[in-house]
């Protein structure tokens, strides 16, 4: 009998650590599902941020590496260069990419690195208590601000379109996971992003919006229609770069 659903081999048959709701888990099984179908099991190696996601390594079943806070672009550019054959991404928060890491992903995207960069966006400091994050809304209650996000903290920014701007990005974009719909979506900007590395077309970077039910002090369906309503209003959705096609239209001219 042909299997038509089942636990992708890349992904750990454990029980997370993540909180109830929490839409970590479901991007885990994205990553894990395109690991299987493009073959990249055996020579993959994924680079652990600090945040929520500080134990993804109990999760698939491919090697990993563990970085310092922030650091996990610079890791993985290291990884990739003493050996090109492999597949590298990192898995990160928004707290840890779009703060932390600053420097180090911006360079990495501008150098053409060949690496997979995957920024789960929950606009808060998840494992540290709920704390403003840069992509914290305007007048959204953190733990650092019991009042809202005022303009003394500056604006939130959009990672997606920033690292899109770099010379040496091949694919920037941003979804979300809040729905069946936009789930599959994901996937496939996460399929495109894997084949930008894949084909040695330079950076690729995936901004994936979730919810963070603990820290947000709110059930998972609140949560999930808090992105849908508030985070997709000033994140918007879709692909800012997107140079495979015609990397691959010129291969098979």
């Amino acid at each position: 009998m042909k299997r038509i659903a089942g636990m992708p081999e890349s992904l750990s048959p454990v029980v997370t650590h993540y909180c109830p709701g929490c839409s970590h888990g479901v991007l885990h099984r994205i990553i894990a599902e395109l690991l299987d179908e493009l073959g990249l099991r055996e020579r993959t190696v994924g680079v652990a941020s600090v945040g929520c996601s500080v134990l993804a390594y109990n999760y698939f079943e491919t090697d990993f590496v563990q970085a310092p806070h922030g650091r996990a672009p610079a890791v993985a550019t290291g990884v990739k260069r003493a050996r090109p054959n492999l597949f590298v991404f990192t898995y990160q928060g928004d707290g840890d990419m779009a703060a932390i890491g600053t420097a180090e992903i911006i360079h990495a995207a501008a150098r053409g690195e060949r690496i997979t960069a995957i920024m789960y966006n929950n606009t808060i400091y998840g494992m540290t208590g709920g704390q403003m994050s840069p992509t914290t809304l305007m007048g959204a209650v953190t733990a650092t601000t019991p009042y809202g996000r005022q303009e003394e903290s500056g604006r939130p920014y959009r990672m997606a379109e920033l690292l899109a701007q770099m010379p040496g990005t091949a694919y920037a974009a941003r979804t979300h996971v809040a729905d069946v719909a936009n789930i599959v979506k994901t996937k496939q900007y996460m399929r495109k992003a894997f084949e930008a590395q894949v084909n040695g077309l330079g950076f690729s970077m995936v901004e994936v919006l979730g919810n963070c039910p603990t820290n947000w002090g709110v059930t998972p369906a609140e949560a999930n229609r808090y992105v849908l309503n508030d985070m997709l209003a000033y994140f918007p959705v879709g692909e800012f770069k997107d140079v495979t096609k015609e990397a691959l239209a010129g291969v098979h001219a």
